[in-house]
């Protein structure tokens, strides 16, 4: 497997930055997905947060103890592992513009970041508090930005 970039954003706000920046100079792929491709992806996860979850995303809420312990520790940490298959539902068609999603990725971030209330219960975690959700949706994007490696 390739080495990756070390990616850690303190917020949403710093991964629109970096996607952005990789807008501007270009990008190599080290994985599957384009910078398209992955600002969809993480609007698919991190829209949740507002609107919901679907119920058949709670099947598996009795393992949200479990992932909670063992896997939100390393997401944040940003040891998240690699080759996990994403389900079917969060995988974006190949025919994205990137500039388009990268506009998308920092609408769908204002509107996350501006939320009002509780968010919706994590599919994998369960209910977090808003800082919790934030720090979750700051290290899932730094998770697959760190696949482009900017032009130089």
């Amino acid at each position: 497997m390739p080495e990756l970039r070390k990616l850690r954003f303190n917020d949403l706000d710093a991964a629109v930055e970096e996607a952005m920046s990789l807008l501007r100079t270009g990008y190599e792929r080290q994985g599957n997905w384009s910078l398209g491709q992955i600002c969809r992806h993480l609007i698919l996860v991190q829209d949740l947060s507002v609107n919901g979850i679907p119920k058949w995303m709670s099947l598996f809420a009795f393992l949200r103890p479990v992932m909670r312990q063992f896997l939100l520790p390393k997401l944040i940490r940003g040891d998240s592992p690699r080759g996990i298959r994403t389900p079917s539902v969060f995988v974006p068609p190949a025919d994205l513009d990137d500039a388009r999603e990268v506009e998308s990725f920092a609408r769908s971030v204002a509107q996350l970041n501006s939320h009002v209330g509780e968010y919706a219960p994590h599919p994998a975690f369960g209910q977090l508090t808003r800082e919790q959700i934030l720090e979750i949706h700051s290290a899932h994007a730094a998770h697959h930005l760190r696949f482009l490696i900017p032009r130089s």
